[in-house]
Formats: structure tokens, C-alpha cells, sequence
């Protein structure tokens, strides 16, 4: 199994005999939501569409997996989310098979999606590869594999010398500590579970490794060996264990 880190996306492929990609938290229809606390921006989808299209056609997978908040309010569906899903989606149909994992935003996401492309939110198993949104326990079966989550968000604050700084959407590697996720654990199961928060697609949706890992928001999360928890830039590169990150705010 081989991981390609896609910058452009930020995206993932991941190829054993299939070539997936995988695009983690698009929320489609954020504008209208920003536009109800006071912050008004035209809409970005069409931008977002051409960056997705944009990686099928360079990475040329043979599945789109969308990891979850394909759209963004909860619990209703926004007029700009109902007239726009239909024709992203199919803009992406047009290049490549594509399934969806729900997340906590896809209320009502079926309505958008064809015969087979809805996935159980509780996760799935792709060639050998575990998938799941994030924001619930995963199924017992996903124990053992690698598995890939959204949700989360994750972006890394680096600082230097002379007081400048990065911040930027990353990814965060942990091992998971079974006796955290009890309700799912999978009899039998010997393998150890590691799992790989992915970065938000939407350019607007982080939120900091530290945060995550200080303040869990989610059954996986909360189950993450911190002794374990490393972090990767966008493009692959290696940063290091969150524990680095934590001596760099406390120095």
C-alpha cells in the first residue's frame, strides 16, 4: 500500500490495486453560514470544484472518495447547497467513479448521490484500507487497518528563531490505544490501529494539532497514543512528533 501526498488538494492517493484519492471536508455552502454570523464572501465552490478536478486529472485515480462534509449547514439544507451539490457532484462524475462517507454536516446528502456512491458512516474498508469521517466510533471491522479520517482539521503553527511563522493545514499520524474505543473493539483483533487525520480541503476549516490533541472532540481523538503522534506538511514533509510542537510554543 502506497500513500501520495497531493498538495495541490490538499489530498491523499492511496494505491494497493486500486488508485484512490481521497478529499477530506469540502464544505460546500460554508458562505452562506459565514454570511449569517455578519461575514459576507461570494461563493468559492466553483473555485474548490476546479482544485478537486484539477487533482483527479493529474493523479488519474480510479475512485474520488469525499471522507465527509461534502456540504456545510447543519441541520438544514441551504438554497445555495441544494442548487450547487447537484452540479459538483456531477462535475466530478464526469472524470471518475466517486463515493461518499457522511459526515456530521451530510444530513440528507443521499438525495445528492447515485445508487452505490453512499457509504456507511460508521466507515469502510477500501482495498484493504480503512475510511471513516471521524465524528463517530468507528465500526469494529476498521480495527486493525490503517484508517483514514477527516473531520478534524488538523493544521501545524511552526515557529523559528526569529519569531516568524508558518500556519498551514497538515496531517496528523497516530496510534490508537484500543482500550479508549472499547464500544468498538473487534474481538480477536491483535493488529495495532493507527489512524491519519487528513486536512480540510476548504481553505477556511482548521484548526490547530495542539487543540486536537489538548482538547479531543471526537471518539478517535480522544483515543490517540500522544506518545505516538507525529505530523506531516501538505506535500509529505516530515515535521515531527507532536511533542516537538509543544516544546516550540513552550520555549
Amino acid at each position: 500500500m502506497n500513500l501520495q501526498f497531493i498538495s495541490d488538494g490538499p489530498a491523499l492517493i492511496v494505491e494497493n490495486r486500486t488508485r484512490v484519492l481521497v478529499v477530506a471536508d469540502l464544505h460546500f455552502g460554508i458562505e452562506s453560514d459565514l454570511a449569517d454570523h455578519g461575514w459576507h464572501f461570494s461563493s468559492r465552490s466553483a473555485e474548490r470544484v476546479k482544485k478537486v478536478c484539477a487533482c483527479i486529472e493529474t493523479t488519474n485515480p480510479d475512485l474520488l472518495l469525499l471522507l465527509g462534509d461534502v456540504k456545510h449547514s447543519i441541520p438544514k439544507t441551504t438554497r445555495q447547497e441544494f442548487f450547487e451539490i447537484p452540479g459538483i457532484l456531477s462535475a466530478f462524475r464526469d472524470l471518475v467513479p466517486i463515493m461518499v462517507i457522511p459526515g456530521n454536516h451530510d444530513i440528507a446528502i443521499g438525495r445528492f448521490l447515485h445508487d452505490g456512491e453512499l457509504l456507511p458512516k460508521a466507515g469502510a474498508i477500501i482495498d484493504g484500507v480503512a475510511y471513516l469521517h471521524g465524528h463517530t466510533i468507528p465500526s469494529p471491522g476498521l480495527l486493525g487497518h490503517l484508517i483514514i479520517a477527516g473531520h478534524h482539521h488538523p493544521m501545524v503553527s511552526l515557529h523559528d528563531e526569529v519569531g516568524c511563522s508558518l500556519r498551514a493545514p497538515a496531517y496528523l499520524a497516530a496510534e490508537l490505544d484500543p482500550a479508549k474505543l472499547r464500544r468498538a473493539e473487534k474481538k480477536g483483533t491483535r493488529r495495532k490501529t493507527r489512524v491519519l487525520f487528513m486536512p480540510a480541503f476548504n481553505e477556511v476549516a482548521g484548526f490547530d494539532i495542539l487543540r486536537i490533541i489538548r482538547h479531543p472532540f471526537s471518539p478517535l481523538s480522544r483515543s490517540i497514543r500522544i506518545d505516538t503522534a507525529e505530523v506531516f506538511l501538505t506535500e509529505g514533509t516530515y515535521v515531527g512528533p507532536v511533542s516537538a510542537l509543544e516544546d516550540d510554543v513552550a520555549a
